[in-house]
């Protein structure tokens, strides 16, 4: 079997990461009070309780590549308080401090109840995880989302490798079943219908 994406994609990672968060932290930063109780792509949340999810992943992710083993509280443990914006540049920095170590690549990380995974398994989890999910604020808050390329191109290529599998897709899994897209797609797009959005998809729908 060849060099798998997340292998050939490695040392772009942190940088990939990097980027998929901030861009989400500029599109939190549009959030005002009126708009947590909108709709979101993710069906189940509001975007308040999506926002408290990104915040609870990044707070899980910097715990599990510190080593801590899984524990459900702690993948819940997020909380937006008065400033939705500040929790999720808290949440960011830890992640992004515990990303920073020099062997995590190599390191076992303990992703939620998923299993045991290297480190650069889980970081790409997280960033195409981030990816998606800054699209999905963008989409709630109708906004533009600033495409970046070169990140949904990478992030195509990981999530076309994860399992198509019920316990993976559908009703209380973490993606959508797959939504068809048109032949002549983007890669983000091919992406959104790969996890389970509409690229078309408005709080209207």
């Amino acid at each position: 079997m060849g060099m798998s994406s997340i292998d050939a994609h490695a040392s772009d990672l942190r940088d990939l990461d990097q980027r998929a968060l901030k861009t989400a932290g500029r599109l939190i930063a549009q959030v005002g009070p009126e708009h947590l109780t909108r709709p979101t792509p993710c069906a189940a949340w509001n975007l308040g309780e999506l926002l408290r999810h990104l915040v609870s992943e990044n707070l899980g992710f910097a715990a599990a590549a510190a080593g801590l083993p899984a524990n459900g509280s702690r993948w819940d443990s997020g909380e937006l308080g008065a400033d939705p914006h500040r929790a999720y540049h808290e949440s960011a920095a830890a992640v992004s401090a515990a990303f920073a170590a020099r062997d995590v690549h190599d390191r076992q990380v303990e992703v939620r109840e998923f299993g045991v995974f290297r480190g650069r398994v889980a970081m790409s989890m997280h960033f195409v995880d981030f990816l998606v999910h800054g699209w999905d604020v963008a989409a709630s808050v109708g906004v533009p989302y600033p495409l970046d390329e070169e990140a949904a191109v990478v992030a195509l290529a990981i999530a076309s490798e994860w399992p198509d599998t019920p316990g993976f897709r559908g009703l209380g899994a973490p993606f959508g079943t797959r939504v068809p897209v048109r032949a002549d797609a983007t890669d983000f797009d091919r992406l959104l219908g790969l996890l389970g959005r509409s690229p078309a998809w408005t709080p209207s729908c």
